[in-house]
C-alpha cells in the first residue's frame, strides 16, 4: 500500500523483531536529479531503477508540464523522457505541482539553456535546518542569468548564452553542486568549482551528463571541472541503489533485535556505515546481491560519533541510528555538523522513555560551522532505556522513518501521524514493514 496523504496517522504495535528481505531500488538523491538532467538533451533519456516515491512524482508532473513526454520503459522502475519539445509552463500548474519539493530549483539552467527563461515556485522540503537557495542564485548569477523576484516566485532569465566560470563554494553543498554541473555543462566556455560535493549520488549524476557528451573532470581535492559543450543528447542510465534507505533498514533490524536482508545495499557507498554499524554491536554479512543486517544478542556499545559530508558519516544515517543508540550501553555522543536543527526530533524519543541530552557545544573534534551560532547541534544518549508507545508526529523524512524505529522497538502501540511525509523517500515503506512482520495497521485496516 502506497501511503500519499501528510496526515495519514499509522497504529504501531511495538516489540516484535523485524525479519525477512525488502530491496532498495535507486537512490532519492539521484533519480530525480538524473530525470531533470533529461531536459538538456536533445534526444530521449532512458533511466532504470527508478523508485516509486513522491518526489520522482513530483519531477515527472514539471517535466510533464515543461512539455516532457514520461512514459514506462520496458522494464520494471524504467522511465523513458522525452524532451524534444520543451515548452514554458503556466506559473500557477508550477506551483501546484511543486509541492513541498526542493527539486524545482534544479530546474533552473536546463530552463534557461533550453528557454531562456524560468520560473521557480516558494520551495518546501524538510525542516532540518537552513538550506538557503541564495547559494543556487548566486550561482546563476555567476553563470549570467537574471534574477527578478516576484510575489509568486523567482523569474529568471538568460539574455544570451550562459557562460562559464570560477565558483567556490563555502561549504560543500550537495545542491548547489548539482546546479553548477546542470548548468556548466551547456555554458560556454570552462567552469571550476571549488569545494564541491563528492557524494556518490554526485558522482552518478556526472555519469549521466557523461553519457549525454559532457566534459566533466573531478580532482581530488573537491574540485571539478566542467567543459561547456554545444549540443547534449540522451542517456542511458542505471540509478545507484539509495544507500540512506538501506542504513534505515539496518538500523531498524539493530533497534528491534531483528534480522533484515536488504536486496541492492552495496557495500562501496555505505563503508563508512558500516565501519559504524560494526562498533556499535550490530553484525553485516555483504553478498553480490545486497547485504542483511541482524542484531546478534548480547549488549550494543555506545559510540562517539559525528555526522558529516561524504566519505564522512551521512547526516541521514544519523537520526535512525540514534534510536538503536537508545539501546547501547553507556553514553554515546554525537556531533551533528551538517544540519543545525537535525537533532530536534528526540524530544519525542525522550518521550518514548529515551534519555537524550542536547548541547549548543561541538562534542567532538571535527571542524564544525554551528560551533559558536547557539544551536543544539549535539546529543548524549544514555542507554539502554526502555522505550514505550506514544503518539508521535513526523517532523521530516529521516526523523520520520526514526520515528517508525521507535514505535516497532517501543513496548506498547503508537500512533504516528504524517506517515505521508515518509513515502518522498521510501518506496512502498508500508508493504515493506508487513513483509517484516511488523504489527501496523491504518486505523478500521489491519496492516500485518
Amino acid at each position: 500500500m502506497t501511503v500519499n496523504g501528510a496526515e495519514d496517522v499509522l497504529l504501531v504495535h511495538g516489540g516484535t523483531p523485524l525479519e525477512g528481505e525488502i530491496r532498495v531500488r535507486g537512490a532519492k538523491n539521484l533519480v530525480p536529479k538524473a530525470m531533470v538532467a533529461a531536459l538538456l538533451g536533445s534526444e530521449p533519456s532512458r533511466l532504470g531503477n527508478v523508485p516509486d516515491i513522491r518526489d520522482v512524482r513530483v519531477v515527472r508532473g514539471l517535466l510533464q508540464l515543461h512539455g516532457v513526454t514520461v512514459r514506462p520503459g520496458d522494464e520494471p522502475g524504467e522511465l523513458v523522457l522525452d524532451p524534444t519539445r520543451v515548452e514554458s509552463a503556466n506559473v500557477a500548474d508550477i506551483d501546484a505541482h511543486a509541492g513541498s519539493s526542493r527539486i524545482p530549483i534544479l530546474f533552473c539552467g536546463p530552463l534557461l539553456h533550453r528557454l531562456g527563461h524560468a520560473f521557480i515556485p516558494g520551495l518546501g522540503g524538510c525542516d532540518i535546518g537552513g538550506r538557503p537557495i541564495d547559494f543556487h542564485f548566486d550561482v546563476l548569477r555567476q553563470f549570467g542569468a537574471t534574477i527578478e523576484k516576484r510575489a509568486d516566485g523567482q523569474y529568471l532569465e538568460a539574455p544570451q548564452r550562459l557562460r562559464g566560470t570560477k565558483i567556490e563554494l563555502p561549504y560543500p553543498s550537495v545542491g548547489t553542486t548539482e546546479q553548477v554541473l546542470l548548468t556548466a555543462v551547456l555554458a560556454e566556455g570552462v567552469t571550476e568549482l571549488s569545494n564541491a560535493a563528492v557524494e556518490p549520488e554526485i558522482e552518478d549524476l556526472i555519469c549521466v551528463l557523461q553519457k549525454m557528451g559532457a566534459i566533466i573532470a573531478m580532482d581530488t581535492d573537491r574540485t571539478i571541472r566542467i567543459t561547456g559543450v554545444d549540443k547534449l543528447g540522451g542517456y542511458n542510465h542505471r540509478a545507484l541503489p539509495d544507500r540512506l534507505e538501506a542504513a534505515s533498514w539496518a538500523s531498524a533490524a539493530l533497534a528491534t533485535e531483528g534480522n533484515i536482508y536488504v536486496r541492492g545495499a552495496q557495500q562501496r557507498s555505505m563503508m563508512t556505515f558500516l565501519n559504524t554499524y560494526r562498533k556499535v554491536g550490530g553484525a553485516f554479512e555483504i553478498d553480490d546481491k545486497g547485504i542483511r543486517f541482524w542484531h546478534p544478542g548480547g549488549q550494543l556499545k555506545s559510540i562517539a560519533l559525528e555526522t558529516d559530508v561524504h566519505p564522512g558519516f551521512q547526516t541521514d544515517w544519523q537520526q535512525p541510528l540514534v534510536v538503536a543508540l537508545t539501546q547501547a550501553t553507556g553514553l554515546s555522543i554525537v556531533h551533528e555538523t551538517v544540519y543545525e536543527s537535525r537533532l530536534g526530533f528526540t524530544s519525542a524519543l525522550n518521550q518514548m522513555g529515551a534519555h537524550i541530552q542536547l548541547y549548543r557545544e561541538c562534542l567532538g573534534g571535527s571542524h564544525c560551522r554551528f560551533g559558536q551560532r547557539n544551536f543544539l547541534h549535539s546529543a548524549v544518549v544514555s542507554g539502554p532505556t526502555r522505550l514505550q508507545g506514544a503518539d508521535l508526529v513526523i517532523p521530516d523524512l529521516r526523523g520520520g522513518f526514526s520515528y517508525l524505529i521507535a514505535a516497532l522497538a517501543a513496548q506498547g502501540t503508537s500512533r504516528v501521524h504524517g506517515i505521508g511525509l515518509i513515502n518522498r523517500g521510501y518506496e512502498n515503506f508500508m508493504d515493506k514493514l508487513v513483509e517484516l512482520g511488523a504489527k501496523v495497521e491504518l486505523p478500521g485496516k489491519a496492516l500485518g
